[in-house]
Parts: C-alpha cells; structure tokens; sequence
C-alpha cells in the first residue's frame, strides 16, 4: 500500500513531482529515469508483492528500494548537499529528514521481516505439495 500511494501521489502532483526530481542534487542523466522510473517501479512491486510467485522478488526490490532511500535519508542528514527538496508526496512529504529516516527504516524493517518469514513459509511447505498446486492452478 505504501508504494502505491506514494506513486499514485506523484502521479496526481505530476508537475511538482518533476520539479522535486530536477531539484536534486543528483546528475542529470538519472533526472529521466528517477521522473518516470521511481513511480513505475513503486507500482511494479505493489504488484509483485501481490502474487504468490513473485512475493519474495517484491519484498527484496521493496528491500532495496527503501534501502536506497535510506542511504539517501542518511546523505541528507550528514549534510553531504546544501539543499534537497523532498520529493515525497502527500502526508509523506510533511516529514522532516529525522522523520523520514525512522519511516524508512520501519520499512526497511518490515521488508526484511516480510523476507523472513516468506523463506520460513516456504521451508514448510513440501516440495511435492507445491508440486501439486501449481499442477491445480493450471
């Protein structure tokens, strides 16, 4: 749910999402990729998180996903750039950098304990009753 509403929010705040994204203190060839790629891809793994056969890729790109925005968090509040726009939309974008890093490292937490308990799931499960479900799925 997070991941879906952080991308719809860009997508309904379009304007000032690509304004956020050219602000930052980031090289200009990523600007494209970050305006159109971040979206994309927070709506990709709310759908691969969904799914049975793609649980575990979801939870380890929402792993790195939100890793990646916890390095950032962490660059912000060691003062490595004189000014960053926050990029975040909706309620999200209301948080000071302090706030923003317990957030994501909830998350990160989350991820990691969605990861943890899908592989325990997994080793419980025989390999001849998945065997059997996927011949009953189709």
């Amino acid at each position: 749910m997070l991941f879906l509403y952080a991308s719809a929010s860009k997508f309904l705040d379009f304007d000032r999402h690509v304004h956020d994204m050219y602000n930052q203190p980031l090289p200009h060839f990523m600007r494209p990729f970050l305006v159109w790629g971040v979206p994309f891809l927070e709506i990709a793994i709310s759908i691969a998180l969904i799914f049975e056969q793609s649980r575990m890729f979801g939870l380890y790109a929402a792993l790195v996903l939100m890793g990646l925005f916890t390095l950032y968090t962490s660059t912000v509040l060691l003062h490595f750039f004189r000014y960053v726009p926050c990029s975040c939309g909706g309620v999200i974008r209301k948080l000071n950098w302090s706030q923003h890093m317990v957030f994501n490292l909830f998350f990160v937490g989350l991820a990691l304990t969605g990861i943890i308990l899908q592989r325990k799931r997994s080793k419980s499960i025989p390999y001849s009753s998945l065997k059997t479900l996927s011949y009953e799925k189709g």
